[in-house]
């Protein structure tokens, strides 16, 4: 008996190695690709959407928008056309969340330095506060690379309603006056045609780490 299986000692391991190999292949056929949802207003919480796009079902994208970036750079859609982006909303003088979410989304731009599909995005909340040299100052202390991360300032209008009707991670309500703010942990994925596909608590590791694994299910989908 022994003799027997030594004689079929080198045949048995081939074959083992070939029923795992093709148990390998059958099981990443028959096992489906993930696929991030499309998130529409009517799927968000009506808290954190602007009620004039709360019953909005299809079609909904990130409107275009014209703002300034730390190094008084104009920055629109053309910047982020046919990327994958992540996006937040903060202002330099937060001394809670937003040290916290910063950290987490320079972590983002590290694991990603070399990644040219993925960009960030930051919108000030008090850009009335937030001009150019403020932002460019913070942008140094924390380690912003430029060329992969803008902090942007402008119309306290059209950063709210972003936030609010394009984004849909506002947590209060107002028309962008003097007296409106917008306080958010989320960080919310974007993909190449402008349509959220993911919200992230900035301030969760845990979070961080299912946004790095989604941008990786984005990048296979694009291709």
């Amino acid at each position: 008996m022994l003799q027997f299986f030594s004689k079929y000692k080198f045949f048995a391991i081939v074959l083992f190695v070939l029923s795992a190999i093709i148990i390998s292949i059958i099981y990443s056929i028959l096992k489906p690709n993930r696929i991030l949802p499309v998130y529409e207003p009517n799927m968000v919480h009506t808290d954190l959407v602007d009620s004039t796009v709360q019953y909005v079902r299809k079609y909904h994208k990130i409107a275009d928008f014209r703002l300034i970036n730390q190094n008084g750079k104009t920055i629109t859609q053309k910047d982020y056309e046919n990327k994958i982006y992540v996006a937040d909303f903060f202002f330099t003088t937060c001394q809670t969340i937003c040290p916290i979410m910063t950290d987490h989304m320079k972590e983002i731009q590290n694991q990603l330095q070399n990644d040219h599909e993925v960009l960030l995005l930051s919108h000030s909340v008090t850009p009335q506060i937030d001009g150019v040299a403020r932002l460019k100052k913070y942008a140094i202390q924390k380690g912003v690379d430029d060329t992969k991360w803008n902090l942007v300032t402008g119309d306290k209008k059209e950063i709210y309603d972003l936030a609010r009707k394009s984004y849909l991670a506002a947590k209060s309500d107002g028309d962008g006056g003097k007296y409106d703010m917008v306080h958010t942990e989320n960080f919310v994925l974007i993909d190449t045609r402008k349509r959220i596909r993911g919200f992230y608590d900035g301030t969760n590791p845990e979070d961080i780490d299912r946004l790095l694994e989604d941008i990786a299910v984005l990048k296979k989908e694009n291709k």
